[in-house]
């Protein structure tokens, strides 16, 4: 069996995010592996064991899309535990929206597979549209289960069955879907591990593949901006806070409380 894991290089959470040049797109200069990537990873790892690891045939591959700073986050899960990756970065890619995003990514998968089971996560924390794992399972033509809070694989017949538990509100949901499949994960579905001094020096190791979008016969007007069904006319910084309003209690300020939240529309 052969997994994909979708993993992206994204603006770390802890820094300001701030629009970089005339292109209006995001700084990335501060990036780190997408937190929520960290648990479709480890959901492929714990299939991988439970099935007979790397001696039952199975692997996982790391996939990003980005410019050449964004290979850190397929090292990164080197480190964690998948088997190799591959990084698709070529200029004419910049501005991809999700549309963009998930034709090149969907040509990238059929050119590096066949894969058994894609997994991602359930959004990314940089754009957070959740729009990419439906639309890569829409262009590949493969069942799709969304926002998996569980996951499980089992034999049936020939090949392999999945089942899938969502939680919603009130209820929860179980889903089944014969592999080949793609299924994207919450950040419920389990806890990410670390690195270790083996991952790290066994990621040294391990083969990564870069790809442009001319290797697997996509042409530069079906990806970046000019395949692109949005895009972003103006951005601003957000502006700064204002200073809040200090009541000194001097007898009156339950009065003057009630009246400012009533000046403000909150009464």
């Amino acid at each position: 069996m052969r997994i994909a894991v979708l993993v992206k290089h994204v603006p770390d959470a802890q820094f300001d995010r701030h629009i970089s040049g005339e292109d209006l797109t995001t700084d990335r200069s501060e990036s780190i592996l997408s937190e929520l990537d960290e648990y479709a990873l480890e959901a492929a790892l714990q299939l991988v064991e439970t099935h007979g690891g790397a001696a039952g045939g199975h692997r996982i591959t790391a996939i990003t899309m980005g410019p050449a700073a964004a290979v850190a986050a397929v090292k990164k899960s080197l480190q964690i535990g998948a088997d190799d990756g591959v990084h698709l970065s070529d200029g004419a890619l910049a501005g991809s929206d999700a549309s963009s995003t998930s034709r090149a990514l969907a040509a990238l998968l059929q050119h590096s597979g066949p894969f058994d089971l894609i997994l991602t996560g359930m959004a990314s924390t940089d754009g957070e549209t959740s729009l990419v794992p439906a639309q890569l399972a829409e262009r590949l033509s493969l069942p799709q289960v969304t926002f998996a809070a569980s996951l499980d694989l089992g034999r049936a017949g020939d090949g392999w069955m999945l089942t899938a538990r969502r939680d919603n509100d009130t209820y929860a949901e179980t889903i089944e879907a014969p592999l080949p499949a793609l299924v994207s994960v919450t950040d419920q579905i389990n806890d990410p591990r670390y690195p270790n001094f083996k991952g790290i020096m066994a990621a040294k190791k391990k083969q990564i593949t870069t790809l442009s979008v001319a290797d697997f016969g996509l042409d530069a007007s079906e990806v970046g901006r000019a395949g692109s069904w949005t895009s972003v006319e103006a951005a601003a910084p957000r502006p700064p806070r204002s200073q809040g309003v200090v009541i000194m209690d001097e007898g009156d300020a339950g009065i003057r409380l009630v009246d400012f939240l009533a000046g403000q529309k909150l009464l």
